[in-house]
Order: C-alpha cells, then sequence, then structure tokens
C-alpha cells in the first residue's frame, strides 16, 4: 500500500469529522507531527485544540524578520497561557537575505512578482523545508473559504514535495466558526484582526481589507492576482493537495 493510498483512506475516514477529531486521529497517527502556526486566528484556535489534546504537542512559525509588533505579542500571550507547548520559531538564513537585500533592496518584493516570490522563498519556504525535515506530517490552518485556490483541498492531503502527509483541520470550518470558537475559548489572537486584517503575514505585504474584499485582498495587494506565498504549492508552481 502507498502513501497516497494510506491518505487517500484517511482523507475518506476523516470526511466530516470535527477539527477536534481530526487533530486527535493526526496525533495518535503520527509520532513526528507538528503544527506550523503564523498566529493567524485559525493557527491559535488549532494551539487551543490541540493542547487540550496533547499539552506538550510541537508547534513550529516562521519569523521571516519582517512581522508586525502585533504578531510577537500574541506569540508571547500564547506561550503564557500554553506554557507546555513544544514551540519552535525558524528563522532564515542570514546570509540568503543579506545577498539578497544588498542585491536587489530592502523593500525587493514591490519591484515585480519575481522579486516577491523571491523574497517569500528565502525568508519562508526554506525555513519550512528545514522545520518539516524529519516529520511524517504537519498541520495547518488552511479553509476551503479562504481562495479559489483552496476550493479542492482535503482533510488530509500529500504533502508531494516534502512527501509527508498534511493535515487540515479547519478545511471545512467557515471564518465565522474560527471566531465563534475563539471567543467562546478566551483564545489569545492578533490585535490586527480587529482593525480589519482577516489575514495577516509580513507587516509590508499586509493591509487591512476594505468593506466587500476578499479575506486574502490585503495580501501581496499591488500583484492583484497571486494570494500564495509559496508554502503551500509544490516545487512546479501547483497548489499542494492530495490528487490532481
Amino acid at each position: 500500500m502507498t502513501l497516497q493510498t494510506d491518505i487517500d483512506n484517511a482523507a475518506a475516514q476523516l470526511k466530516g469529522k470535527s477539527p477536534q477529531e481530526v487533530l486527535a486521529w493526526a496525533l495518535g497517527n503520527y509520532e513526528k507531527i507538528s503544527l506550523a502556526s503564523s498566529f493567524g486566528a485559525e493557527d491559535v484556535a488549532l494551539i487551543d485544540m490541540i493542547a487540550k489534546i496533547k499539552p506538550d504537542a510541537h508547534v513550529f512559525s516562521l519569523d521571516t524578520g519582517r512581522l508586525n509588533g502585533e504578531t510577537y505579542e500574541v506569540i508571547a500571550k500564547v506561550q503564557q497561557k500554553y506554557p507546555q507547548l513544544q514551540l519552535r520559531i525558524m528563522f532564515p538564513q542570514a546570509e540568503a537575505v543579506e545577498q539578497m537585500v544588498s542585491t536587489k533592496g530592502i523593500n525587493l518584493f514591490y519591484d515585480s512578482v519575481e522579486n516577491r516570490k523571491q523574497c517569500c522563498y528565502v525568508r519562508k519556504v526554506e525555513p519550512l523545508g528545514l522545520a518539516t525535515q524529519g516529520l511524517d506530517a504537519w498541520i495547518t490552518g488552511l479553509r476551503r473559504d479562504q481562495t479559489a485556490n483552496r476550493l479542492t483541498m482535503e482533510t488530509v492531503e500529500l504533502d508531494g514535495d516534502r512527501q509527508i502527509a498534511k493535515i487540515n483541520p479547519l478545511i471545512d470550518w467557515s471564518n465565522e466558526q474560527v471566531w465563534e470558537y475563539i471567543h467562546q475559548n478566551d483564545v489569545p489572537y492578533n490585535a490586527l484582526h480587529d482593525q480589519n486584517f482577516p489575514s495577516i503575514g509580513c507587516a509590508p505585504c499586509t493591509r487591512a481589507i476594505q468593506a466587500g474584499e476578499d479575506l486574502r485582498a490585503g495580501r501581496w495587494w499591488w500583484e492583484m492576482s497571486n494570494q500564495e506565498c509559496g508554502l503551500h504549492v509544490t516545487s512546479d508552481g501547483r497548489l499542494v493537495r492530495a490528487k490532481g
């Protein structure tokens, strides 16, 4: 039986299950597993859920060096509320950042899509590769209604580049369900969410959205077309998914 077959069977088994049931299954089936957290609304909700199942669960986060102050504040609050959590902060390679910035400038990402993708690769994608080395599976806060690209994602998928399982416990949840959970469980969250920042990344690449705009409209808004940084696409540019 192949890894893809195992994952397809798991996706069928977990269809319609609650995020807590998906997390309990994942923690029970994978010894080397970690939650990837940017400390956005979905991720802090998952941290609360996972801490109630396994208080010393592993979580990693990518510190790009360009995060908002509010993001560091919520990280500190999460560490205080969940002291047993095994949080690993990943940083980009200093030499790669220095070379990129010295060659193309500190705000290179505004100049071209190619530059922005390079910056995302150096600051996010490479550190993600290091963070997932040795893992059997990783957990994300992806939801289907975040972008059109994510509509076909499943609860359990194969991360083809890393050949490990990718678990998406909130894939069927709405934005409203995430916030209902946060408020009901007194989960600390990023203060920027109260300033119309539904999706929060690096400070220079994230803005508040206007009424009626898409939830991801504040990410790389100057490009007008790309809503992914590269963390959830394969090496050939396709979105990471179990099939197709």
